[in-house]
């Protein structure tokens, strides 16, 4: 099995048309030899984060949740605050709920550089 690097520069281009481009790469899927259980997919570089761009009114509209698992325990960021302190993290987030949810998941998340 052969991986490729796949590099990206992200400036001005779209989160969501970039996220499906990069978890399509990640599965294996722009490949001919694909397979769906098998994770022949590639490594993805992906540059200029911050200077990505995100439509609509998703900013101040779009929030993400996690549970600490305590009654109570729900806390919530607005995409906007999460952007602002990390933006490779929604890259990422986007990309994690694209992928199939199975065993190899977290294994293609680790080929994903994203700087």
């Amino acid at each position: 099995m052969q991986r490729d690097t796949y590099n990206v520069d992200v400036a001005g281009l779209v989160l969501g048309r970039v996220a499906t481009d990069i978890a399509q790469h990640l599965i294996g899927k722009h490949k001919a030899s694909f397979r769906p259980h098998i994770d022949a997919g590639d490594m993805v570089v992906v540059t200029n984060v911050k200077d990505m761009k995100i439509t609509g009114k998703k900013l101040e509209q779009k929030k993400y949740f996690r549970h600490s698992g305590f009654p109570g325990g729900i806390k919530t960021k607005p995409m906007d605050e999460l952007f602002e302190e990390n933006p490779a993290k929604v890259l990422e987030f986007a990309v994690s709920r694209m992928l199939p949810k199975n065993k190899h998941r977290s294994e293609r998340l680790k080929r994903l550089k994203i700087s």
